[in-house]
């Protein structure tokens, strides 16, 4: 045997009883992370697009079926308001299946649900089909971040799982363009194009592995070590891997355990509440603009410049993250989105509500890209896919409350300050649960 061949066997054997996240430790980005992260990056903008997709086709749904704002807002939560169980049935799967065969099965079944509400003929069944297809689409929504993280070298997961949250720009923006492109023809034509997107699923299936923390967790350490080489580390394929013992794989039990629980608990509130505090706004923002003056083709494009606003937001928060932690950066950015929000309910003019909005922009979806991060990251292997679908079940069910209860308000003429004062409200207290949270800039998962 050569030297070399010596070298090689000595890695072998030191490497054989380290754990995945050590191995992650020593690793530089490669093409095959690149690769899979740009995949994994569509599929967000697909998400991306499926929350926003129809709001800005809404008066020709309305129009189409005859339905009120408030009953508009319903059909427009139907998704959200699908995916909250959905997050919760597709949680156990991710921990049991794996994270590929998740994404792929959700995105198909969705690309099939969502095309039959496109062609829906009347109200009810449109409402039924969406909120099948939130039920389908969850298991996507759920599992994109922390199958990513899955991926990625330790000291870059923050960085990387930050750029991937400028997909949701990118799919707001898409969504405006192609509404505002073939709205003029049909709201059914966007609601068929968002459809198709689903088949987004061929590509996660050619180009993104299986997670080597779950195929390690699942004791098959071969396909583990295949997928680290694959990714850049250097791993023998008779490598076994060290392994997190705490609690059954996807039991949902195990989460209320010792060591778990209280991370746990302050997972849901900081979800649910900052969620809250911005998509309450979110969704109704163009009918909030024309509430304040602004034409419908001046509401949209000033929707279109707070989201390119956002993507210096994600930059900066990516930058920030590596350097200052998950933690001080996330505060920082959500105090700053609840003074934004304050400018922009209470504002007396157009400069003072532009300035309001943009620093919200900026500041709310930079602390979201770390929020998809570190929410992500507190939770060992073993539990992460079922806790990250409590937790993102915490998003939607916010998300799905607020919009018909806003939609509710505006129905009963109550204006946009008080609305603003509860999305204030509710950054603030996701801001307190924050505080208590581990830091895990720097730490290889569990």
């Amino acid at each position: 045997m050569t030297s070399a061949d010596s070298g090689r066997a000595d890695v072998g054997r030191s490497t054989a009883l380290r754990s995945v996240g050590q191995v992650f430790d020593e690793m530089p980005i490669s093409r095959a992370q690149i690769v899979a992260g740009s995949v994994l990056f569509m599929a967000f903008v697909v998400e991306a697009w499926e929350q926003v997709g129809l709001v800005y086709v809404s008066d020709g749904i309305s129009a189409e079926f005859g339905v009120s704002d408030a009953q508009l807002g319903w059909a427009l939560s139907a998704v959200a308001f699908g995916m909250v169980p959905g997050s919760l049935m597709w949680g156990g799967f991710i921990d049991r299946l794996g994270r590929r065969k998740v994404a792929v099965y959700s995105l198909l079944l969705y690309a099939a649900l969502a095309l039959l509400a496109a062609l829906s003929p009347v109200f009810w069944a449109f409402l039924a089909l969406r909120f099948l297809s939130g039920v389908a689409f969850a298991g996507v929504y759920t599992v994109t971040f922390p199958y990513f993280l899955e991926l990625l070298p330790t000291r870059w997961r923050g960085q990387g799982a930050v750029a991937l949250s400028i997909g949701f720009p990118v799919g707001t923006l898409l969504c405006i363009g192609v509404s505002q492109t073939l709205g003029v023809v049909s709201w059914r034509a966007v609601a068929i194009v968002a459809a198709l997107a689903g088949l987004w699923a061929f590509a996660i299936l050619r180009w993104v592995p299986e997670s080597p923390y779950w195929l390690a967790k699942r004791e098959r350490h071969a396909e583990a070590a295949q997928v680290l080489r694959r990714l850049g580390g250097t791993v023998p394929a008779d490598a076994r891997f060290e392994v997190d013992q705490s609690g059954q794989t996807g039991n949902v039990r195990s989460l209320f355990g010792a060591g778990v629980r209280r991370r746990f608990l302050l997972l849901l509130v900081v979800s649910f509440t900052f969620s809250w505090g911005y998509w309450g706004l979110q969704t109704w923002l163009p009918v909030l603009l024309q509430g304040k003056g602004l034409s419908v083709s001046d509401a949209l494009w000033f929707v279109a410049v707070t989201q390119l606003v956002s993507v210096p937001g994600y930059l900066l928060a990516a930058w920030s993250t590596r350097r200052f932690g998950r933690k001080k950066v996330f505060l920082t950015f959500v105090l700053a989105s609840a003074g934004g929000a304050a400018l922009f309910g209470f504002a007396t003019g157009e400069t003072q509500m532009y300035t309001g909005n943009l620093v919200l922009a900026f500041f709310s979806l930079g602390a979201w890209g770390i929020w998809n991060t570190w929410s992500g990251e507190v939770l060992p292997t073993g539990l992460r896919g079922v806790g990250y679908s409590f937790s993102t079940a915490a998003i939607l069910l916010a998300n799905t409350i607020s919009v018909p209860v806003i939609g509710a308000l505006m129905d009963g003429g109550v204006g946009a300050s008080l609305t603003v004062g509860s999305i204030m409200l509710a950054l603030i207290i996701a801001l307190l649960a924050a505080v208590p949270i581990q830091e895990t800039e720097g730490r290889a998962l569990d």
